[in-house]
């Protein structure tokens, strides 16, 4: 039970908000621009021009939802 606690507090502290990254505003990595353009043709939009790291982030986890990739699966 405490190891389960412990677990869920490590991986709580690996996620943080994008708009808090040191990195944040640095332009988006090949892979995310990659993976953006995969959802993007899925979800049939357009992506803008230019995004930071942050912003790929949160327009990744945007489409995620909206073409349900990448969504965990509850048990």
């Amino acid at each position: 039970m405490e190891e389960n606690k412990k677990e869920n507090q490590k991986a709580s502290n690996t996620i943080k908000d994008p708009d808090d990254w040191t990195t944040g505003n640095e332009p988006l990595t090949g892979a995310q621009e990659s993976y953006l353009k995969t959802l993007a043709a899925e979800a049939g939009e357009e992506l803008e021009d230019d995004l930071t790291k942050a912003e790929a982030s949160k327009k990744i986890d945007e489409l995620q939802h909206k073409t349900g990739r990448g969504l965990e699966k509850e048990d």
